[in-house]
C-alpha cells in the first residue's frame, strides 16, 4: 500500500512544478525557479520508489493522469484558463481511468 502513497505523492509534486512552471516566466524568475526543481525532483524521486513495488506501466499511467487532472483544473482556477463541458467531461475520463488503473491492481 505505501507504494500507492509514493505514486499519489510523485503526481502531487508532478502538478506542483507545472504550476510553478508556469511563474518562471522561462526560468528568468528565481524563487519560482527553484520551487519548479524542487517539485521536479521530487516528483521523480517518489514514482522511482513507487516503481520499486508497481509495475511500469500502471504506475506511469497513474503518475501522467493525475499530473493532468491536477494541473488542468488548477489552470482554471489559479490561471483563469477557459473550461468547458466537453473539458470537463475528457477530465473526467483520466479520472474515471485512474481509479480503473488501481483498481485493477
Amino acid at each position: 500500500m505505501n507504494s500507492w502513497i509514493y505514486l499519489f505523492l510523485a503526481g502531487l509534486f508532478e502538478i506542483s512544478w507545472a504550476i510553478s512552471l508556469k511563474f518562471t516566466e522561462g526560468f528568468s524568475k528565481i524563487f519560482p525557479s527553484v520551487l519548479t526543481v524542487i517539485g521536479m525532483i521530487a516528483s521523480f524521486a517518489f514514482l522511482s520508489i513507487a516503481l520499486k513495488k508497481l509495475p511500469l506501466s500502471i504506475a506511469y499511467a497513474i503518475w501522467t493522469g493525475i499530473g493532468i487532472a491536477g494541473t488542468s483544473v488548477l489552470g482554471v482556477i489559479i490561471f483563469n484558463e477557459t473550461i468547458s463541458i466537453t473539458k470537463i467531461f475528457f477530465i473526467g475520463l483520466i479520472v474515471v481511468g485512474i481509479l480503473g488503473l488501481r483498481l485493477t491492481n
